[in-house]
């Protein structure tokens, strides 16, 4: 069992920037990969970045490439995504995500989900 944590969330404007965290329980994070996805109100989730369970693999969505960034410090059981140069259409609730190993962007491949935590950038 893993369970997650957000936080970091909050209110911008637009070029400023945000560090989400994601804590995580468990003997075993270090095992699994970290995704974060967002959900804007009335949108479908969408994958937002991912890092694979030793951090050396990342993906991004086209669109938060090059102002995002993703890491994770398996010693504190934390992973991060670093945003920056933040847009209105960041707006969204944030979640982190974890499955065994590997990146996927499919939400549904993901085991174990967090509570969310909300950013929103005004222009």
């Amino acid at each position: 069992q893993v369970q997650l944590v957000e936080s970091g969330g909050g209110s911008v404007q637009a070029g400023g920037s945000l560090r989400l965290s994601c804590a995580a329980s468990g003997r075993t994070f270090s095992t699994y990969a970290l995704g974060w996805f967002r959900q804007a109100r009335g949108e479908e989730f969408e994958f937002v970045a991912g890092i694979n369970w030793s951090g050396d693999t990342t993906s991004f969505k086209d669109s938060v490439e090059g102002r995002f960034t993703i890491s994770r410090d398996n010693a504190k059981n934390t992973g991060y995504l670093q945003m920056n140069n933040l847009k209105p259409e960041d707006t969204a609730v944030y979640y982190c995500a974890a499955r065994r190993l590997s990146v996927a962007t499919d939400r549904t491949a993901y085991d174990y989900w967090g509570q969310g935590t909300q950013v929103t950038v005004s222009s």
